[in-house]
């Protein structure tokens, strides 16, 4: 159960966070968010997919880790075999305070449930009361998701009006000769992209929505390459 707590100095002076990796700090996840303004770097890494959420008005970029519940094929010996973490991962246990389109300051909070609290990991204030490096690198890494949460809307406003998504299943076979599938994702529907004409494309390009399309595209190129990581993982039992 999640217990948030707005982070302060005078509750928290001497609160840690541990840093590493591993399924019992809660990084056994099949997938995380990304937001469009990170699609480059998370490409290189990840495929993307998107899927709509429960009420199904509202498209949700994803990063892959796996292709079952709880499975991060990332995961090795305590370490997350990846260059870039995206940043709804790499910001945890903290989250931002208030609705995400509301108004005013945003306030960094914690998750005091989480596993990474405590133990031996970082602190987030010195012996003063001051910020952390650790502490301060984590309010940027929110602040950039906050703003790319924010600019998503109006890239996957512009997915919808052009018809650029479509229903995505991959069925894959391993090593073994058992079947993994993905169900209920969307891709980037590349014919209908290519039906687009110059303005429609100049309009994309102009809104910055024609780069991360172009990335989610490419990303499908990891799929081989996790299709690759979940041979290895059989393969050692």
């Amino acid at each position: 159960m999640l217990e948030h707590a707005l982070l302060t100095t005078e509750d928290h002076r001497k609160l840690r966070v541990r840093t590493g990796r591993g399924a019992e700090l809660g990084d056994a996840v099949m997938c995380s968010i990304a937001v469009p303004s990170e699609f480059r770097r998370v490409q290189d890494e990840y495929p993307i997919l998107f899927r709509l959420n429960d009420e199904r008005d509202r498209f949700t970029a994803l990063a892959m880790f796996g292709f079952e519940t709880g499975e991060n094929l990332f995961l090795d010996n305590g370490n997350w075999d990846a260059r870039y973490l995206p940043l709804a991962v790499d910001i945890q246990p903290f989250l931002i305070g208030g609705s995400p389109s509301g108004h005013g300051d945003k306030q960094v909070h914690i998750d005091l449930a989480s596993p990474r609290i405590g133990g031996d990991g970082v602190r987030l204030f010195d012996e003063d009361g001051r910020p952390s490096p650790y502490l301060e690198s984590i309010s940027e890494k929110l602040g950039a998701l906050d703003e790319g949460y924010q600019e998503s809307e109006s890239f996957f406003s512009a997915l919808e009006r052009h018809k650029l998504l479509e229903p995505l299943t991959l069925e894959i076979t391993l090593d073994d000769g058992s079947t993994n599938r993905l169900v209920s994702f969307h891709g980037i529907d590349e014919d209908r992209l290519r039906e687009l004409d110059a303005t429609t494309l100049g309009e994309l390009h102009a809104d910055d929505h024609l780069m991360p399309i172009f990335m989610a595209i490419a990303s499908l190129g990891r799929l081989s390459e996790l299709i690759a990581r979940k041979n290895r993982r059989i393969g050692h039992g």
